[in-house]
């Protein structure tokens, strides 16, 4: 009866022997898992994590890049850009016998490389002294070289033409509508380079010079801005091309200021006192 028991703990010895056998072989295996739960659990701890982006913190970047952006220039400032190498202010005297003098300025606008200068013939008829200053500071006496009379045109020279001139470029007046843009730049009260914006008006309309008998038909009608000094300036469509010369506004009153009605001789008529054939 006690051979069996003796036979069975040998047995249960022999279990536990290769237990932990077993048991010794796996150690270094299981001593390498612990150290490396060890390494990463103090990595985690010690290394300091980025902070994770919040949808509010997105909305604010988005909102400061938008605040920053250069928005994109207006067509009022490219037109301005355009036409302002272009402008010419004139200033005229005219002398009495009484050796008393009269001064006057207005506008102008250089439409071609040789330098001949469009502006109203009110501007300067009847002056013994015209004097114009180019948009690079240049300054000139000028002559009356041409006129249209009948349309208030007349072309100008300077005597000392800058060796650089910078001629706008002419439109096409009867590409426009009622409605469109239109852009005047001149001289009102002396003002040098000024700009007014508005529409266009109409069109066809009759205009009649201050002062004179003189009807001129055809005309551009427009509710941008107009005072004295404008006149002989260019009207310009959104592209910056000269549509029209300014000739005058309306006011039913004995006052010369501005109204909301002024008009400009077409381009394609003006460029008639230059002896060319108009462009349209």
């Amino acid at each position: 009866m006690n051979e069996p028991s003796a036979s069975r703990m040998e047995v249960f010895r022999g279990y536990i022997k290769k237990i932990n056998m077993r048991l010794r072989r796996s150690l270094p295996f299981a001593s390498g898992v612990f150290a490396a739960l060890i390494i990463l659990f103090f990595y985690n701890l010690l290394i300091v994590k980025p902070n994770q982006l919040t949808l509010e913190d997105v909305n604010m970047s988005v909102a400061i890049a938008m605040a920053s952006a250069t928005p994109a220039p207006s067509y009022s400032s490219l037109v301005y850009q355009v036409i302002q190498p272009s402008l010419i202010w004139i200033q005229v005297e005219e002398k009495h016998q009484d050796a008393r003098s009269d001064f006057g300025l207005g506008s102008g606008v250089v439409v071609d490389g040789f330098g001949n200068i469009l502006t109203s013939l009110h501007v300067v008829d009847g002056a013994s002294v015209i004097n114009v200053t180019f948009a690079d500071g240049t300054e000139s006496e000028a002559q009356l070289v041409n006129s249209i009379p009948e349309m208030d045109i007349a072309v100008l020279q300077a005597i000392d033409t800058p060796l650089s001139v910078v001629p706008a470029v002419l439109g096409n007046p009867n590409s426009m509508q009622v409605g469109d843009e239109a852009f005047v730049v001149g001289n009102p009260y002396g003002l040098y380079s000024s700009m007014s914006t508005g529409v266009i008006s109409g069109f066809d309309r009759v205009f009649r010079v201050s002062g004179t008998d003189l009807e001129i038909p055809g005309m551009i009608q427009i509710d941008a801005a107009v005072n004295p000094g404008n006149s002989g300036g260019p009207l310009l469509n959104r592209s910056g091309h000269v549509i029209g010369i300014v000739t005058g506004l309306i006011n039913p009153t004995d006052e010369t200021f501005f109204i909301g009605i002024a008009f400009a001789v077409p381009i394609n008529v003006a460029v008639g006192g230059m002896g060319e054939p108009p462009p349209y």
